[in-house]
């Protein structure tokens, strides 16, 4: 019999037989058969064995397939029946000894947004309570890895312990969140209008303080050293970090003298003089903080230079702050963790060690500006009555929240 030539109608033939294959594949359950059902009759006249020597499909899974789509009623699928039943579920009283022996070290969902217990009690812990106070053998019990995940199932779960309650909680806290989330959605919508959040970080001690953290070794497996007990500190710097909410460029200003209030503003003229050519077009500044003794709205000094920085830069400046003891809020406080990362591990002794660490942060995937900002800042620098008296007049404060909302007009306002 001679041997037969194949010809390009075969080849595409074989192409499209391909793709459907390829369909199927990308189906499961029910739609899978219902489309293998369609394809049998389209294609095959109906017939099942036809279908399993051309498609390679079962050809009780297309009988099916085929019994669906005539009658239009759907087979329920028993996946789930094909593995064994849950272990606290074959043995109840497995489930009532854990849940003796977790329960006294749980707690319910702070935020009651769901249904989850909380416990600081781990799988191994709980395997080796079974074995010493119940009597199960080792043996009965399931794995450790196991044993999580019936605790996961059973919804008591491990969860870190969060900064998360104030201290206190002023009689004005809840008006004074939600004017702050009013001023937002007012500065959101007006394109003349910057927004900046601002604080200091913990000063960074200078030596060969272990921080924690951990650092790749070199070649020979050397592993730095620092100092055994904490001496004093040869300097120490101040971060001044100026976060620009929508943008997300940080800017870190390092100070190698106290934090006060005069620090702070030079920290702002810096940062404007680095920033403002980019923003021509912007009239207003809206700068959120928290009530630090350097910046609150009761500090005479903070407030006359934030007058003086307004007059100088031309812009309207409104200082609106978060409550107290709510200092976690202010956006730019989510940063110094991760400059915290970029340091531990190394030994922060030289002012270039700081500076590299936190010029290889991150923040929304882009590396921040880092500048210094030498020079000595005195502290306790009062302002008399009759000099108060004249920048006092110029802060045009809340009604309601008079220390929480300020805003401060310049006398030649920009672009004019």
């Amino acid at each position: 019999m001679p041997f037969r030539k194949e010809t390009t109608v075969d080849r595409t033939l074989e192409q499209h037989d391909g793709l459907l294959r390829a369909g199927a594949k990308h189906l499961t359950g029910h739609r899978r058969r219902l489309f293998q059902a369609q394809v049998c009759l389209a294609l095959c006249d109906g017939n099942p064995r036809q279908a399993e020597y051309r498609f390679g499909w079962g050809r009780e899974t297309v009988q099916k397939g085929l019994h669906e789509y005539a009658s239009g009623i759907r087979c329920i699928d028993t996946v789930g029946d094909r593995h064994g039943r849950r272990m606290e579920v074959r043995n109840p009283q497995l489930a009532e000894d854990i849940r003796t022996i977790v329960e006294p070290h749980t707690a319910v969902d702070p935020e009651f947004k769901s249904q989850r217990r909380y416990s600081n009690l781990t799988a191994a812990e709980v395997r080796d309570a079974l074995k010493t106070t119940k009597g199960y053998q080792e043996k009965d019990l399931p794995a450790e890895r196991t044993m999580r995940n019936i605790l996961n199932r059973m919804n008591y779960r491990l969860k870190r312990i969060q900064k998360g309650k104030p201290l206190k909680k002023t009689k004005e806290t809840d008006a004074i969140f939600a004017n702050v989330k009013a001023v937002q959605q007012e500065a959101r919508s007006d394109p003349e209008t910057l927004e900046i959040s601002v604080d200091t970080k913990a000063k960074v001690k200078v030596g060969d303080y272990v921080r924690g953290g951990k650092a790749r070794t070199d070649s020979t497996g050397k592993v730095v050293k620092g100092s055994d007990h904490d001496p004093p500190p040869k300097e120490k710097w101040v971060p001044f970090g100026v976060l620009m909410v929508v943008s997300g460029l940080l800017v870190l200003v390092f100070g190698n003298s106290a934090e006060t209030s005069d620090f702070w503003a030079d920290g702002l003229v810096l940062w404007w003089n680095l920033v403002g050519a980019g923003y021509p077009t912007i009239k207003r500044l809206v700068i959120y903080l928290d009530n630090g003794p350097s910046s609150s709205g009761r500090r005479r000094q903070w407030l006359k230079r934030m007058v003086q920085l307004a007059d100088w830069s031309g812009l309207e400046i409104r200082l609106v702050y978060y409550p107290p003891y709510h200092s976690k809020y202010n956006r730019v406080e989510r940063c110094w963790s991760s400059l915290e990362k970029k340091w531990n591990g190394t030994l922060l002794n030289c002012w270039e060690a700081i500076r590299d660490g936190a010029l290889r942060m991150t923040w929304y995937g882009e590396h921040p500006v880092v500048k210094q900002l030498l020079g000595k800042y005195e502290k306790k620098v009062r302002v008399s009555a009759k000099e108060w008296k004249e920048y006092e007049s110029r802060l045009q404060r809340s009604a309601t929240l008079p220390i929480y909302d300020i805003t401060i007009k310049p006398e030649i306002a920009r672009g004019r």
